[in-house]
């Protein structure tokens, strides 16, 4: 008796797992920008408690006072209070740095692929629109008011999220790492995307072109003396800044919000140079320079400062607590953190997965997955910047804002810890493969070989 003929099969093509290790180097980077980050928010931390403690004790007069002190020159309408300049100065220091890292990160690092950036940038997506969608939800009842706060639960706050993590002595995967820190900058760019589309009002079209010309030169400069301003520290503050600084000027009188201006400045800045005597090389560029030298700035000043004169607010006691947590603004925001932001990272990263046929990588499991999302959810930074945009200070909607981006933040921190702290048996067997080197060619066996320099 014959066989039925066989039909010829086509062979699956074996599909890329997502959260890859990549790169050694882009590893190293990575972790050294996190152990920088986890200073920064435990320095983050300090500020807002004692913002919190000033609001809420007889110091309570001269923290405002010093809040809205004005400084500055009026014909330029840059006589701000302190809490005006550190929200649209010293942030856009930080979203600066945002700018830089995001470019650095699809022009030079792993993301420059986009096996690997859609994950990160699918999940960063997915956490800005569930949660959006949550608050909206929650608050349809309450007004169109209460409604502009739709956007405040979609940012991550990298600083306190790694400062988390060095908490509980967690030891993340690699992989998931630059996850974390990635999602956490997309976030930046879309959160600052968000700030400059439905944040903005009354805007003098005339002054963001004139915007224009100095960031023009900027680029210039930054492309053309690339090798001269990295190599010579002075140079880049003597003649970098001025021009940054009439380009935020400009943005800020615009009417479009200044912290937009670090992003494009960001932009502006070259991640590869040319090597001197040969032809491209895809070695560092300003923009590392730039961010090894305004990192600690950021992360040790700006945010800190912003932090404490953004996070102060009269609770008012228990009743006063119970006032705001009650306020659907505020239960929108706690809900649309703790639960909503973990949903949207999480299911944007399963939809990609399922639709591409990609698999995790074999050292990590779906909880593992859930912990960074949940973690995802300690939003504070750009949730405070976004409340105030939102409200204004003196709206009771503020406050009772700050203190739910305070309560879902720490939530999600607590929720999260739960989770990855039961898995720090395993990740420190990952560690351990992650620091193998059998070879002794200088990198773990586990991550990818670095490319031949051209």
């Amino acid at each position: 008796m014959t066989q039925p003929a066989r039909l010829p099969t086509t062979p699956r093509t074996p599909t890329e797992p997502v959260f890859r290790r990549g790169r050694y180097l882009e590893f190293v980077r990575i972790s050294a920008i996190l152990r920088k980050e986890t200073v920064g928010g435990a320095i983050l931390l300090v500020a807002t408690v004692g913002a919190l403690i000033m609001a809420n004790t007889p110091l309570a007069d001269a923290y405002y006072a010093a809040r809205d002190f004005k400084i500055g020159f009026e014909p330029l309408h840059l006589n701000l209070s302190l809490g005006t300049w550190a929200a649209d100065g010293l942030l856009a220091i930080f979203f600066f740095l945002a700018g830089l890292e995001l470019k650095r990160e699809f022009v030079a690092g792993d993301l420059r692929s986009v096996n690997r950036a859609i994950v990160p940038v699918a999940a960063a997506v997915g956490g800005v629109i569930v949660p959006a969608i949550i608050f909206t939800l929650i608050n349809l009842n309450s007004g169109s008011d209460a409604l502009r706060g739709w956007a405040i639960p979609t940012a991550t706050d990298i600083a306190f999220a790694v400062a988390v993590l060095a908490v509980i002595g967690s030891k993340l995967p690699a992989a998931l790492r630059i996850f974390l820190l990635t999602l956490a900058v997309v976030d930046d760019l879309l959160a600052i995307a968000i700030i400059a589309f439905f944040y903005t009002t009354d805007i003098s079209f005339i002054l963001l072109i004139v915007a224009f010309v100095p960031l023009a030169l900027f680029w210039i400069l930054t492309h053309k003396f690339s090798y001269f301003f990295g190599t010579r520290g002075w140079s880049a503050w003597l003649i970098l800044l001025p021009l940054g600084f009439i380009v935020w000027a400009l943005v800020h009188g615009s009417g479009v919000h200044a912290t937009v201006a670090g992003v494009l400045l960001g932009f502006a800045v070259p991640v590869l140079r040319s090597k001197r005597g040969g032809g491209p090389n895809a070695g560092p560029g300003l923009a590392e320079t730039l961010e090894h030298r305004i990192r600690p700035l950021s992360s040790g000043i700006a945010i800190p400062v912003f932090a404490f004169f953004s996070a102060g607010v009269t609770i008012g006691g228990v009743d006063g607590l119970f006032r705001a947590i009650t306020d659907p603004v505020a239960v929108g925001i706690v809900v649309a953190l703790v639960i909503g932001k973990p949903i949207g990272v999480l299911l944007a990263t399963w939809i990609v997965t399922k639709t591409t046929r990609a698999t995790l990588d074999p050292d990590l499991a779906w909880i593992d997955v859930i912990g960074v999302a949940t973690l995802a959810g300690v939003g504070f930074t750009v949730s405070l910047l976004i409340s105030e945009l939102g409200f204004g200070q003196g709206s009771p909607h503020d406050d009772h804002a700050k203190v739910a981006i305070l309560v879902g933040s720490l939530l999600a921190a607590l929720l999260a810890t739960a989770i990855l702290r039961g898995r720090n048996r395993h990740y420190r067997l990952v560690a351990e493969r992650e620091a193998l080197d059998a070879d002794n060619d200088g990198v773990p066996d586990v991550f990818e070989p670095e490319p031949k320099a051209l």
